[in-house]
């Protein structure tokens, strides 16, 4: 089955990333955006684009019946959810079928049969593959205490339906487990509108490592290695690595294969992730299977030499994968980092406002995937992520140092940015030795500086800024309004208004 027109159901860097991937393929990209992102990159590269509601995500991208019709009226035969947002709703994969529309990610079964935590570790257990000690699901507050005692202290209480750190508490001590449960509970409820819970050991001393899979419907299921992700602030991954220090070619075929009688399993099809905690004496255990696309696929990517989205979609689309196992030869090392509108000089609040400009790194082995552009709206209604900077060498020693130095390069004017924090890190001696695990940045705490660069700074952002409001002194009509008109002269001629 050719896909010809694919609607990409999500925003920002990752929807670029597919847009720029189906234009690989000769296949028409779709673009789908809310209010404040009509301006946005991934709606300018797209060969079209659709608005589909305010800014809330519950009335735009998260709003299935809205993307539906906009999917019926450009006429796409194709939904790609990307990351976040639907791309683990089980109902949406459904509702997309059930619409004729061919969904670029696992089966709805799949998805349901893994997004549960409880299903999955069961799954796991069947197929003969080590699960972190944990418990049944909680199924009163008052039942807790007891539970607990099953697993000991200290504990993690998880969501069942959870997902991308949320959900999660960790408990030292049996008087602190009922508000632990409470706001687990909360949490869970808002992000995924299941609030059931469980209690799994919390182990000590451990990294957390995760295998990239993909999965076609000829029967292959591809492992294509591993990557290092302990690197985490409340429980959100910051920096990735391919390959990890810790493991060498035994661990790694033991943590392929078992990533892939799981995926078998399960009946997975497209790219998926199994992740583990690995202990310091090469014991592993599985933690859950994320059903989607993962933030961190470049330095897969980088390492492989594959494209996970092209293929991803060719799957969608009937076609076998390419390659198989034994044909993947990894070159080299790679190392990721998130930059997110957080300031880290301010406890990483939130940072909200315009970027009045920015200057993103280039060179040899440097890779960056971005929503960034002068004039962006950074607003509160949306993940923080701006962009992830990827750097590639023939070794870990020379990925860190082209990653520190693309990190020197990256400017970003009029929102803070965690640049300066992900550079302190990676001159930590610990990490420089790969001494990592998923309590790094709790051991080393690290008080972020201000840059040499901070005053020279701080003087431009204030000339930008007084630029871009037209307060320069010549009279000139702001900067913001006349982009935004521009933009509008262009957008009006090519985009429809409505469906």
């Amino acid at each position: 089955m050719k896909l010809s027109r694919v609607l990409v159901a999500n925003r920002g860097e990752i929807a670029l990333r597919i847009v720029r991937a189906l234009h690989d393929l000769g296949i028409r990209s779709v673009a789908i955006y809310s209010e404040v992102d009509r301006l946005s990159r991934h709606v300018r590269y797209a060969d079209e684009a659709w608005p589909v509601g305010p800014a809330e995500a519950a009335e735009s991208y998260l709003n299935v019946g809205r993307i539906l019709d906009v999917a019926a009226a450009c006429g796409a035969d194709a939904i790609h959810p990307g990351y976040g947002f639907l791309a683990e709703n089980a109902d949406f994969a459904e509702a997309c079928e059930a619409a004729g529309l061919t969904f670029i990610g696992p089966s709805p079964e799949a998805i349901r049969l893994l997004g549960d935590k409880h299903a999955a570790r069961a799954l796991a257990r069947a197929a003969n593959v080590p699960v972190v000690p944990g418990t049944a699901p909680l199924e009163a507050p008052e039942d807790a205490a007891e539970l607990a005692r099953g697993v000991g202290y200290p504990l993690a209480v998880k969501a069942m339906a959870g997902g991308g750190g949320r959900g999660i508490r960790f408990v030292e001590r049996e008087e602190d487990l009922a508000r632990a449960v409470a706001l687990a509970r909360r949490e869970a409820l808002a992000a995924f509108g299941d609030g059931r819970l469980y209690f799994e050991a919390q182990l000590r001393n451990v990294r957390h490592v995760e295998v990239q899979i993909i999965a076609d419907t000829f029967g292959n299921v591809i492992p294509l290695g591993e990557r290092e992700c302990s690197i985490q602030r409340r429980h959100q991954k910051i920096i990735e690595e391919s390959p990890s220090v810790a493991v060498g070619p035994e661990l790694r075929r033991s943590l392929n294969r078992a990533a892939v009688r799981i995926a078998r399993a399960a009946g997975y099809r497209s790219a998926g992730t199994v992740e583990f905690l690995l202990a310091e004496d090469g014991a592993f255990h599985f933690i859950e299977v994320n059903a989607r696309l993962q933030v961190e696929h470049p330095v897969t990517e980088m390492t492989t030499g594959v494209d996970l989205v092209r293929d991803q979609i060719l799957v969608a689309g009937g076609e076998e994968l390419p390659y198989g196992e034994g044909d993947l030869l990894t070159r080299g090392w790679a190392i990721e980092c998130r930059i997110v509108a957080e300031d880290p000089h301010n406890g990483f609040l939130p940072s909200v406002g315009r970027v009045v400009f920015s200057r993103e790194p280039a060179g040899p082995g440097v890779r960056v995937e971005s929503a960034l552009h002068d004039g962006l709206e950074v607003t509160p209604h949306y993940d923080s992520l701006l962009a992830k900077v990827t750097a590639w060498g023939p070794d870990r020693e020379s990925a860190r140092a082209r990653m520190l130095r693309a990190l020197r390069e990256f400017r970003v004017v009029g929102v803070a940015t965690n640049i300066p924090y992900l550079r302190e890190i990676l001159e930590l001696p610990a990490f420089v030795e790969g001494r990592l695990d998923t309590d790094f940045l709790d051991r080393h705490r690290i008080e972020s500086r201000e840059t040499e660069d901070a005053p020279r700074e701080a003087a431009a952002i204030a000339a930008l800024l007084a630029f871009a409001e037209g307060r320069a002194g010549n009279g000139a009509p702001p900067a913001r309004a006349s982009a935004r008109s521009a933009w509008r002269r262009q957008a009006m001629g090519r985009w429809p208004r409505s469906i």
